[in-house]
């Protein structure tokens, strides 16, 4: 195996997976050299990402008029090839998933977002793609919203295995850690195994700053007397957040109330990294991959970040450091006039928006795909 440094990463603890998905990556044998070269062991997937694969190439088109003749809707033809294309990814990745004992080796398929206030909707969708793919090494993405915690803890009671999305702030973090704890005590409560049941929590890097950042610019701009202080957080708040959710990752789950479930084969809820790539020109392209390598945390990288980090990552567990500056940080935001609970909601309500609109976008590309591979099928007879 290559001595890069994504391999370097997987030694330091930390599980690299992509945030993209397409089947040309199984036709070409991509995904397995990625999967033997770079130690990746997962893949995460979105509507926004699958938008993107349809609608820009010709690999789904001949699938689209087969269940379009079959007289699918947009929405059926859609579940159809995104479960095709996560069960084939999941297969991929089912060798690591065995050697690790199924601690790694997962890929995600996400609830309709339309559904992210809705929790019995969201409970039921989940049932029905987690029965569809039928396959141990699969997660469910739910977002983290005040109906999604309901639906994570009566999913993970289930057996269900969930990957918790658009989390941003350290409140709602909390909430999710007990969701997840208190599902699997509602399974043992029932008798039930949980060794099995695995989940990771989400958490979205880049786009707290992409928030914050243009607050502390515009303190600087006009010259506030806080602008010194302000300047020096530019681009850290993000990081803070992520380094100080570790610390109640590591508390929480070394706590008496997790060990008793780890005692009856409990997996932990391991941390996933996700927006990590830089939004800002400003910074370096592996700004965010860099800062927050740690045991047990999964950064799941879009495929240019992947390929930058593979080219000039400089790897080095750097979770643990400098964890009084990012208290320090917390500490200014409020004399600074930035709260960054009220930050966080925000993003998280707008994430949801973000989400939907990818995924009504995604049907239009379907029922457009579907016009055209119907003419052109029509033209060649």
């Amino acid at each position: 195996m290559p001595n890069n440094p994504l391999n370097r990463l997987a030694a330091l603890g930390q599980s690299v997976w992509l945030d993209y998905i397409h089947r040309d990556l199984f036709a070409s044998g991509q995904l397995k050299a990625m999967i033997a070269q770079d130690s990746l062991t997962g893949m995460t997937s979105n509507p926004a990402i699958f938008e993107k694969a349809i609608a820009q190439s010709n690999a789904y088109d001949s699938e689209i008029l087969s269940l379009s003749g079959r007289g699918l809707d947009a929405v059926g033809i859609y579940e159809q090839l995104s479960q095709q294309d996560v069960g084939k990814a999941a297969d991929e990745f089912r060798g690591v998933f065995d050697a690790s004992k199924g601690a790694d080796g997962y890929v995600s398929l996400e609830v309709n977002p339309h559904l992210a206030n809705d929790t019995e909707g969201t409970v039921v969708e989940a049932r029905r793609l987690w029965a569809a793919l039928n396959r141990p090494n699969v997660f469910i993405k739910v977002p983290g919203t005040r109906a999604g915690l309901v639906a994570i803890e009566q999913l993970i009671s289930e057996g269900i295995s969930i990957n918790v999305t658009l989390l941003f702030g350290l409140p709602r973090y909390r909430e999710v850690i007990d969701a997840f704890i208190g599902g699997l005590e509602k399974r043992v409560a029932k008798g039930l195994p949980i060794k099995s049941v695995a989940s990771v929590a989400s958490f979205f890097i880049s786009r707290i700053d992409a928030v914050v950042d243009p607050m502390i610019d515009a303190l600087v701009a006009k010259g506030d007397v806080r602008a010194a202080q302000a300047k020096a957080l530019r681009g850290e708040v993000a990081i803070a957040s992520a380094k100080l959710a570790y610390q109640m990752y590591r508390h929480v789950f070394a706590h008496d109330r997790f060990m008793a479930l780890k005692a009856k084969g409990a997996q932990q809820q391991r941390l996933l990294w996700a927006s990590t790539s830089a939004k800002d020109p400003k910074y370096s392209d592996v700004k965010y991959v860099e800062a927050l390598i740690g045991p047990d945390t999964v950064d799941t990288m879009p495929m240019e970040t992947v390929l930058a980090y593979r080219d000039h990552g400089k790897p080095q567990s750097r979770l643990l450091e400098q964890l009084e500056q990012s208290r320090a940080v917390f500490e200014e935001l409020p004399k600074l006039g930035i709260n960054l609970d009220a930050i966080t909601q925000q993003l998280e309500d707008e994430g949801v928006t973000k989400f939907n609109q990818p995924f009504d976008k995604l049907m239009q590309a379907v029922q457009t795909k579907q016009g055209a591979v119907r003419q052109a099928a029509a033209g060649a007879r």
